[in-house]
């Protein structure tokens, strides 16, 4: 479990890529491990996070994120109205106080 403030290493896919081949190719995680200088566990767990996504669902989307182009037209109105709405509710509120 991650401790409160720590830090995670990022990974350049590209690399994420060169050991997941060589993975099929019948390389173990420990030769990888070794060579690559990284933990045999990361690299586990990107070989079962390829061969099992079912297991790990969301992953590869950021969360709270919409991809614009899949919105319809109906998407955006429906975005427009809420965001009208919002405002009118923040204006009332500053007429308030």
């Amino acid at each position: 479990m991650a401790s409160k403030g720590q830090k995670f290493q990022k990974w350049d896919e590209s690399l994420k890529e060169v050991i997941i081949e060589l993975l099929k190719e019948g390389h173990s995680y420990r030769e990888l491990a070794r060579k690559y200088n990284l933990p045999k566990g990361t690299i586990s767990t990107w070989q079962q996070k390829l061969w099992h996504p079912e297991k790990y669902p969301g992953q590869g989307q950021k969360k709270g994120k919409l991809k614009e182009e899949n919105l319809t037209k109906e998407d955006w109105k429906q975005r427009y109205e809420i965001l009208k709405k919002y405002q009118a509710f923040l204006k009332a509120q500053r007429e308030r106080k």
